[in-house]
């Protein structure tokens, strides 16, 4: 702790700097974002500590996460009492947790995230991929299946965004995330590293049962209102449907999530 009085004015530089990263704009500007809630702090300062600035931390938060206070304290994380109007403010949250962390960005260039791929492994591309809360959740479904690493296209939505972050429940910190880079750029790295470019895609002729994944692959995701492209379907090596009895469709987070379980189990990562 740094033994000034806790912040309690909503307007103060401070907080409006803060407050700011709920934008993107900002957020690029700064190469800051913010992590909201005792699960995701925890998760930033158990694997991604280096990119942790200041936490700021409600009196009643204080007692009750004094745990992850002290490890903050210790990892050299400067630690800043505040308001609960003063966090939700900064949060823009309306329940907010009571713990609110400022860090620098942790994403790694495409070439480290395909790297990560190996002789056996698999990756998430995100094509246009637009709701954060979709975003979040795919992220999240990686990370729990044992995915290589995650690629987020230029196009697609901000990974720093509060709620892409809040959504992967701290899996943004588990494992390699690429951002900004043009998907077909993407999919020509991946070609050039002998990955096989698995489309999602509902009306694929390739069932998901019937397609090899025991070798490196990416799963190629599409925008929910309107799929992949035709230039990202066509430069992919097959469209994978998943067989499914009555419903329409599956959203995206669900398609992604059967998809990645079996790859998961034909791959071993689980």
């Amino acid at each position: 702790m740094t033994g000034l009085p806790p912040l309690s004015s909503t307007r103060s530089e401070r907080v409006r700097q803060v407050t700011a990263l709920g934008r993107r704009a900002a957020r690029d500007r700064q190469g800051r974002f913010l992590v909201e809630g005792p699960q995701a702090v925890r998760e930033l300062l158990g694997y991604a500590a280096g990119a942790a600035e200041v936490l700021y931390v409600t009196p009643a938060a204080l007692d009750r996460h004094a745990d992850l206070v002290e490890q903050a304290v210790r990892l050299g994380v400067a630690v800043r009492e505040c308001t609960a109007d003063v966090l939700g403010v900064m949060a823009g949250t309306e329940h907010p947790q009571g713990l609110l962390a400022v860090a620098q960005r942790v994403d790694v260039p495409l070439e480290q995230a395909l790297a990560a791929v190996g002789e056996q492994g698999f990756v998430v591309v995100l094509a246009h991929v637009r709701d954060p809360g979709n975003a979040g959740t795919v992220l999240r479904a990686a990370d729990a299946f044992g995915a290589a690493a995650v690629v987020v296209s230029a196009a697609s939505v901000d990974v720093y965004n509060p709620k892409v972050v809040r959504s992967t429940a701290g899996s943004l910190f588990h494992l390699p995330v690429s951002v900004g880079t043009p998907v077909q750029e993407v999919l020509q790295a991946c070609r050039a590293r002998g990955i096989r470019l698995l489309a999602a895609d509902g009306s694929g002729q390739t069932r998901l049962p019937d397609v090899d994944l025991t070798g490196p692959h990416a799963w190629v995701m599409g925008n929910e209102a309107w799929g992949l492209p035709p230039d990202v379907l066509a430069g992919c090596d097959a469209a994978v449907s998943v067989p499914i009895r009555r419903a329409e469709s599956l959203n995206l987070a669900m398609a992604a999530t059967v998809c990645l379980h079996a790859s998961s189990v034909a791959t071993g990562a689980v």
